[in-house]
């Protein structure tokens, strides 16, 4: 069903958006869903870029983090909806990776894939679509089944993670100097990190603004090495290791006070067995790593609970409503 003229001209108008938006997600969501909503909803609570430079910050009594791969409930969900993101924050207080691309029309949407076909009712290339022609579509469940969601902007995005979470934005083909500005325009400084794959881009965002923090991609000692000599302070990373590494790397980072990151989809996510996947997520965690990028991010937080201490100066980041 297309959204009607009236409800998309409210929703054009920011401040309308923000008081429109979680109304119209709930009653968007399936009824098998509707309990779910009604449950407390995790807030990370982060009032400034200061607060969330001390949040990302290394510290022992550091509590482990579960960030949702395009969402984090690939099992049960379309990946990058925004109702999957509310239902997520609902069951765990986590932070979200997304992935913006461009349409035909230079509008920014957010979609993993660069054509149409494995997540949305639509064939062929995203740039070969408008914005206008793209809202029409469905997004997909895990499964391949069409669902009543579409596909959102990264501004609505956004608008929906602000006072709640925090969104890590992948680069995708999103030229730095318009994510910059999306992210300036948006003020979203201070509950975002952007993907930098290589030093010389968290240089150019860095160079703009020095408070804009990232998710550095760190796999060993000399990309560690590139990062400082590029000049990026250490506080404005969080490091991107990919899969488990030596535990020589993770003590030189957190000796910098930077957190680390390994990704669980590839190997950890897939392991059939439940336990087994959640003795997995308890390892990575006790061998030193601090967050994990999770397809199955609810699941993973479940695993990990025991791991967290009771008492932590990070608590404070942490409430519920």
């Amino acid at each position: 069903m297309s959204v009607p003229i009236f409800i998309r001209y409210m929703f054009s108008d920011i401040s309308m958006r923000r008081f429109l938006l979680p109304l119209f997600l709930w009653f968007s969501l399936p009824l098998s869903e509707i309990k779910a909503q009604n449950e407390r909803i995790h807030q990370l609570e982060i009032a400034n870029v200061k607060a969330l430079k001390a949040f990302f910050k290394y510290t022992p009594d550091r509590i482990p983090l579960i960030c949702g791969h395009r969402g984090g409930l690939k099992s049960t969900s379309p990946e990058n909806a925004l109702a999957t993101f509310e239902l997520a924050l609902r069951k765990a207080p986590l932070f979200f990776e997304i992935d913006p691309r461009l349409t035909k029309d230079s509008a920014v949407v957010i979609l993993h894939d660069a054509t149409l076909d494995r997540t949305t009712t639509g064939t062929g290339k995203l740039v070969d679509y408008t914005l206008e022609e793209v809202r029409k579509l469905k997004l997909k469940d895990s499964k391949g089944n069409a669902t009543s969601y579409r596909v959102p902007t990264i501004e609505e995005v956004i608008d929906w993670a602000r006072g709640k979470t925090i969104l890590m934005i992948d680069k995708k083909d999103v030229p730095v100097e318009m994510l910059y500005e999306i992210i300036k325009k948006n003020k979203a400084e201070s509950f975002v990190l952007i993907s930098s794959y290589k030093p010389e881009e968290a240089v150019y965002y860095h160079q703009k603004d020095k408070n804009l923090m990232f998710e550095a991609f760190i796999k060993n000692e000399k990309q560690m090495q590139a990062y400082e000599q590029a000049g990026i302070p250490w506080e404005n990373i969080v490091a991107y290791l990919g899969q488990p590494k030596d535990k020589k790397l993770y003590d030189q980072l957190h000796q910098k006070g930077v957190m680390v990151m390994i990704y669980t989809g590839p190997v950890y996510d897939k392991i059939k067995d439940k336990e087994q996947r959640a003795n997995s997520y308890r390892e990575i965690i006790s061998s030193g790593a601090d967050i994990l990028l999770s397809d199955r991010a609810v699941e993973a937080y479940e695993a990990i609970k025991e791991l967290m201490p009771l008492k932590s100066s990070k608590r404070k980041f942490f409430k519920s409503r």
